[in-house]
Order: C-alpha cells, then structure tokens, then sequence
C-alpha cells in the first residue's frame, strides 16, 4: 500500500486510478525486534512472484460459497510445497487445514486464511522460527463462504480453532492511500422468509387467489417506512425472489432475503423482532403462511485484540504508512462469533 509522494492524505483521502503510488510513506520510527521484521520481509519478497501467480489463478477461476474447489486445491498445494502438514477437506468440503511444528512446546499461532485470501504471513513466520529457532505451531486455516455462508462460524462450531493462543486475520478495505485499517465492523443477523399463498387466474378469479408477492411487497414496503426509525448506524437491506411466476397469474411463493447490521451485537438483537414484525405482518394482511429459517445465527462486530493492533500500528506506520480507524468494514460485516 503506497502514496503518492507529492500528495499528503488528508488532501484526497482514497486512492485513485492512474495515482503514483510507488513510494512508500513511513514515519522510520524504531520498532520492535527489527531483526523478525526483516526476516519476515525477505521471505514475502522471495514469494513474491509465486504469490502473485497463486492469487491470479483463485482469481482466473471464480467459484461461489462452499464451492472453492480449485482454490482449495491450489491452496493446499502451495502450503505442502512451503513445507506444511496439511488436512484437505477440514471439517467442510472445501476447507482446509495446514500445520507447521518447530521444536517442542511454545505457542500456537493461529493464521486465518479466507479462500480468496493468500497464506503468505504463515511462510513468513515459519521462516522466522527457523531461522531463530523459536519453538512453537503454526495452524492455517483455509476458510470457505465468507460471503454469505458463515463458515468460520460452521468450523468454529466444529472445533477447528481449539488450541490456538491467538489467530491473526486481515482483509483488503477502502481507506485512505498507504493506510491499514483497524476498525470494528457491523454484527449482522440474516433472515430468510417465505411466504405460501394460492395460485389463481389474475384476471378470472383472483379473489380465489392469495398473493405471495403481494406479502413481499407488503412486507418491503413496512421494512422501508421502519428505516426511518432506527438509528443512522443501523442497516436494513433485502431482496425479493421469484419461482415460476407469470403474468396473469397470482403467485403462491415469494422468498426474502434480509439482512439487519448495527454496530453491536445486542443493537442488532433489539432490531430483528422489529423487522420480523415487519414480515409477519404482511403475511396477515395476505393471508398467506409464512415461514422463518431459524437457522442462520447473528455474527458479532469485528473486536481488535488492542495489544496486537497497537504493535502492528508501530510497524505499519514505521514502515508503510498510516493507521486509519474510520474506513475498513467498518460499516460492513464478516462471519465471526
């Protein structure tokens, strides 16, 4: 992440295309064991190019939640070439885990890897270990369906995290040119409904008709009015599904999909019965059923281990550039527990 040298950040805030972005903008403060930090970078830049090989190959072939099978294959082939025990297929079809030892005993580190994400930092921390001599493990895991499926929650429920003292994570954000976000992010909570009516001709009969899309639209249209009423922080956005509808005929299915962020977990717990108030009622006012899947929890808002975030803050600002805590996800979600 890079900035411009004749532009200062707080002049245009985000980086745009066609900017110079080729000098990094460190303060140079001292930081803490530079000897790790160099090790560190030396190996990333010997991956370099393997890296980037890696990353346009997950990215040549995209593949939706719970169906990352090339990037699971890719992904665990480069962590056994870099010398890594790896379980293909960890508790789901397209999760993964990899594990490197050195001497006995020490820590656990836990790297969590999202499948469109690249295992780099494991490398460099194994080259670390070795060349310090640094007893201690090091657990990747290779998370599928962040995007909609939940699946840290799904191996967190399993097991998969058990034994690690600490698990590092990091995702590309918005933000200023040459920063490193550490903002929270929103808990999120969402609902899936259906609603059953009866077909009928629209034009012969449609009083021997109830309206499933009428439900929908019911339901979309109080969710809307209630927006004005919940704080600015909060977020309340969804769709509205077809199956086999036509024209002149009154549709007896419509599925919605929704999903309620706040900046808390509790905030969120307060909003939901306000929104499936919203989806009951439309039901009644159609006279169609209607039927909640109860199975999707709430995810939390993202919490910075402050310790870890205060010393990456040191280096990164060191070396690259600024610390923001305004953009990131801060106004977006990610599936934690």
């Amino acid at each position: 992440m890079c900035l411009n040298p004749s532009t200062a950040i707080g002049e245009t805030g985000f980086w745009r295309p066609g900017d110079n972005v080729n000098s990094v903008q460190g303060t140079g403060a001292a930081i803490y064991k530079p000897d790790i930090y160099k090790l560190i970078e030396k190996k990333i830049e010997e991956l370099n190019e393997e890296l980037r090989v890696l990353s346009l190959d997950i990215h040549d072939h995209p593949e939706v939640r719970f169906e990352e099978h090339h990037a699971h294959d890719v992904l665990t082939a480069f962590m056994e070439k870099h010398g890594f025990e790896v379980t293909p297929h960890y508790f789901l079809e397209t999760a993964w885990m990899a594990k490197y030892t050195h001497g006995a005993g020490g820590r656990t580190l836990g790297i969590n890897s999202e499948m469109d994400a690249l295992p780099a930092v494991a490398c460099a921390v194994k080259s670390v270990m070795e060349h310090l001599d640094i007893s201690g493990h090091i657990v990747v895991l290779g998370t599928p369906a962040e995007e909609g499926g939940a699946g840290k929650v799904i191996l967190h429920d399993k097991g998969a995290y058990k034994g690690m003292d600490i698990c590092l994570m990091c995702h590309p954000a918005p933000g200023p040119a040459s920063s490193a976000s550490l903002s929270s992010s929103l808990a999120i909570s969402p609902l899936e409904i259906e609603y059953h009516g009866h077909t009928a001709h629209a034009a012969l009969a449609p009083w021997e008709g109830q309206n499933a899309l009428d439900a929908a639209v019911c339901a979309y249209t109080s969710i809307s009015m209630l927006r004005q009423q919940v704080k600015p922080t909060h977020r309340i956005h969804g769709t509205i599904r077809s199956k086999d509808w036509a024209p002149n005929i009154i549709p007896d299915y419509a599925k919605m999909e929704w999903l309620v962020r706040a900046p808390t977990y509790e905030e969120v717990k307060a909003t939901v019965p306000r929104v499936r108030a919203c989806l009951e009622a439309a039901g009644h006012a159609t006279a169609c059923r209607v039927e909640f899947d109860s199975t999707n929890p709430i995810l939390f808002d993202l919490r910075q281990n402050k310790a870890l975030g205060d010393e990456f803050a040191d280096v990164f600002s060191s070396k690259y550039g600024s610390i923001d805590y305004e953009y990131g996800i801060k106004n977006a979600s990610t599936d934690f527990v």
